[in-house]
């Protein structure tokens, strides 16, 4: 368990510090919206450009593939660079990715390309946002952070395609470039409330950063065009990774931090739960238009409470993790969202409100699970070790839900749950949707039993409020 280097700081610098906490949340906002809103626009920018399905799939894939490789390269960057540099560069590229996409809209390869910027930019947001948490600011601090992180994303994770449709179908679908530049905003507090930290010993082993690149790249090709070229190449990638980082000099990942049980844990459950969250939100839209034969906006108008309730209960979640520890969190969170599972695999068919109150439950839940499981990953790693671990936990979240969906597409498209076993659903229609999630409840539950088994009595104490 780390130190909290927080204690590092003069009272005086601290109170400073502080001030950058409600940048902290509107930059994240931004980043994470950004991740969900072009979604929806896929449809126009195909009809516009003549693409395939496969074609327009790029201008998503390409980003979340830059996006999920630079929030390790910025978790290890900050390890040896200033956060204060690293951070304003990637509002910066961010914000210049987004410009170039809305300038050169007409011609596709440039919109892949400042998708790509864009991905790169948005990347050092998160993943400095953990480290900024988890290195300037006390454990109950973190704790309460941490809660309204997690309801923030969540909120803009839900809020996404509402907004995305409504600005496509309003103006023009390119005008979604232009959403993440009011992070621009943040540039000057950050530099003014962060501190000015010393350039600190390392280098970045490329070769490493270029084969951990090529793991990421083939695995979510293979998750979207299932070629299965992509997986070996993404195997071998990663048996030369981990030669890599065993005989280079400075490994990109030190390879000590794979020997640490609790966080290879952690990274076990995020995946699970992220994963099984996102695929839902996957799943959800596309039953409600199915079984009940919503419109787009009804659709949004049964899935917003959920969202909106995040917002509220993020903050609780801090609140919780503080004064009863991360491990009481973790396991209330993961209790609501197998919970909520449960209720919606039984409800399917039945009035659509059930569906929509369950969620609210899952939502709660995931904001739950995510704060408490955020501490306690960043509790567990040495303070040298937090940049890059953090960045890694992130990269392995956001791979989760491009793969977990994916493989719950699949499973629908080949309706491989299709048969009666739920003993509570009857109409032969439900049988897919309602044994699908039953089948991630029980994902759920093993997350919740890998949890207790690998922190169990280690889990962290709670802070002294």
């Amino acid at each position: 368990m780390h130190a909290v280097e927080s204690g590092a700081h003069s009272v005086t610098q601290h109170a400073e510090i502080k001030k950058s906490v409600p940048w902290i949340y509107f930059v994240i906002f931004f980043a994470v919206l950004n991740e969900s809103v072009f979604n929806v626009s896929t449809p126009s920018i195909a009809e516009q450009f003549s693409l395939t399905a496969s074609g327009v799939s790029w201008v998503v894939t390409i980003f979340f593939i830059v996006f999920g490789m630079g929030m390790v390269i910025f978790g290890k960057l900050s390890d040896m660079f200033s956060v204060k540099k690293l951070i304003t560069i990637g509002i910066v590229l961010y914000s210049t990715g987004s410009i170039l996409g809305f300038a050169l809209q007409s011609w596709y390869p440039t919109i892949i390309i400042a998708r790509a910027i864009q991905g790169a930019g948005c990347s050092a947001i998160p993943a400095l946002v953990f480290v900024m948490v988890a290195r300037f600011f006390s454990q109950e601090e973190r704790g309460k952070m941490f809660g309204i992180i997690t309801s923030t994303v969540s909120f803009a994770i839900g809020i996404g395609p509402v907004l995305g449709g409504y600005i496509a179908g309003t103006f023009h679908w390119a005008v979604l470039f232009l959403v993440p530049l009011p992070v621009l905003a943040a540039i000057p507090f950050f530099q003014k409330y962060l501190p000015t930290e010393g350039r600190k010993a390392g280098s970045m082993d490329l070769i490493g950063a270029v084969l951990l690149g090529l793991v990421v790249t083939t695995l979510i090709l293979f998750t979207t065009e299932t070629n299965w070229l992509y997986l070996l190449t993404s195997l071998a990638a990663l048996v030369l990774f981990i030669v890599r980082i065993h005989r280079a000099k400075e490994p990109f990942v030190d390879p000590g931090l794979f020997t640490n049980s609790l966080y290879r844990s952690g990274l076990a459950i995020g995946f699970l739960i992220f994963g099984t969250v996102m695929s839902i939100m996957f799943v959800i839209p596309l039953m409600l238009s199915k079984m009940y034969g919503l419109s787009t906006e009804n659709i949004g108008l049964v899935m917003f409470p959920g969202a909106f309730s995040a917002v509220i209960f993020g903050k609780v979640a801090g609140n919780m993790t503080v004064k009863r520890g991360s491990h009481f969190v973790v396991y209330l969170g993961l209790g609501l969202i197998a919970t909520s599972l449960l209720l919606q695999s039984s409800s399917v068919g039945l009035w659509v409100w059930y569906i929509g109150t369950a969620l609210v439950l899952m939502y709660i839940g995931f904001s739950f699970a995510q704060t408490a499981l955020a501490e306690s990953v960043t509790q567990v790693l040495p303070g040298h070790q937090i940049g890059i671990g953090m960045g890694f936990f992130n990269m392995i979240s956001t791979l989760s839900g491009a793969i977990v969906t994916a493989l719950v597409a699949k499973a629908m498209e080949k309706e491989l749950f299709a048969f009666p076993l739920h003993p509570l659903i009857s109409d032969a229609r439900a049988y897919l949707y309602g044994n699908l999630i039953l089948f991630l409840s029980v994902v759920v539950v093993f997350s919740a039993l890998l949890y207790v088994y690998s922190f169990g009595k280690k889990a962290p104490q709670p802070a002294v409020s």
